[in-house]
């Protein structure tokens, strides 16, 4: 029998923003079934960096990626919401004022508000072309992510890539491998200016050599056991790096799957959204975190949180229409009981 869930608000994504807009909308007295392709909770913290420190959430200096979905799955408890895990939402109808969603695995959820927050929808990593990569990756001597820190102890690594994550890893690896070597293709990094810093500072002290201006060219290896990782300059002169790893980052290839048909305004594989609801073209249908664009977005998990709070205060009319939304501070009225 096909499961039939009636909530207040479907939440689409099960990464940081979306497990806050479930906090939002539980502090607003509205119920939420929390939809994730992934069959963890966590979006890309939980599946690409799970050890990877965060350094922009307010409170924390650091925290690490995992750590911060176990903090924030504590703080959704009280408001005890559905999650259906391992599935897609494929089809969004309107009937009236409600809207239906029907998942992969058949369930069909029916609600009064739908909240995307899908980050990178579905996303995978933009994997180099190199020849013979299938059999390394399979041996896990090349990686788009790290699991654990630990699994780099000892080992030769190689870091490919310019951005956030390339720098992060290339720090937090530092004293943990035996070598750390990062290329890129040019000296500048688009990384935030503090890491970027920090990895200049290392590099400068001995503890990761920098490879400028080079790219990937080839692997080294016996199909499984990486022994070495070629990189070669745009004038083809090319050097082996020793290695036991090749870790690449080149950022994630993006993909909205079925959301891309419900006739959501989209640009550039985002959906744009009104600054100060996050409310998409389509009525009821609210945007939220990477996946929402708008004049002067940045993509921070912060920002997430503030448009989780946003879209949660514009959904409260359609849950308890007539109601007058009185606005107290969490440090009055405490958490509603579930």
């Amino acid at each position: 029998m096909t499961a039939v869930i009636d909530t207040d608000v479907a939440i689409i994504g099960a990464g940081p923003v979306g497990l806050f807009a479930v906090f939002e909308c539980g502090m607003l007295r509205m119920k939420s079934v929390v939809i994730d392709a992934l069959e963890d909770v966590g979006g890309q913290c939980t599946a690409l960096y799970p050890e990877k420190p965060i350094y922009d959430i307010p409170a924390h200096p650091a925290i690490g990626a995992a750590e911060l979905i176990a903090q924030l799955e504590t703080q959704i408890e009280p408001f005890a919401p559905v999650k259906l895990l391992g599935r897609r939402v494929e089809t969004l109808m309107h009937d009236g004022e409600v809207i239906t969603l029907g998942t992969s695995r058949g369930e069909t959820i029916r609600c009064k508000a739908v909240i995307i927050a899908a980050g990178a929808g579905a996303f995978g990593p933009n994997r180099p072309p190199l020849d013979g990569l299938e059999g390394y990756e399979a041996s896990g001597a090349v990686r788009y992510m790290v699991a654990r820190r630990e699994e780099m102890r000892g080992k030769r690594v190689v870091i490919a890539g310019g951005g956030d994550s390339a720098v992060d890893w290339a720090l937090s690896l530092k004293d943990v491998a035996a070598k750390v070597t990062v290329v890129h293709r040019r000296p500048k990094f688009r990384a935030a200016p503090e890491t970027a810093a920090q990895l200049d500072a290392a590099a400068a002290k001995g503890e990761i050599e920098m490879v400028i201006p080079y790219q990937l060219h080839g692997l080294k290896g016996d199909g499984a056991t990486l022994y070495a990782v070629t990189v070669a300059t745009l004038k083809g002169e090319e050097r082996d790096i020793p290695a036991d790893h090749l870790l690449a980052f080149f950022g994630l290839s993006m993909e909205l799957g079925p959301i891309a048909d419900w006739g959501l305004g989209l640009e550039r594989n985002h959906i744009a959204v009104e600054p100060a609801t996050c409310a998409t073209n389509v009525d009821g249908v609210f945007a939220i975190g990477d996946i929402a664009t708008y004049p002067g977005k940045l993509k921070l998990i912060l920002q997430g949180f503030s448009e989780a709070a946003m879209a949660a205060h514009a959904i409260h009319p359609r849950v308890f229409p007539g109601e007058a939304l009185h606005f107290e501070y969490s440090t009055t009225k405490g958490v509603p009981a579930g």
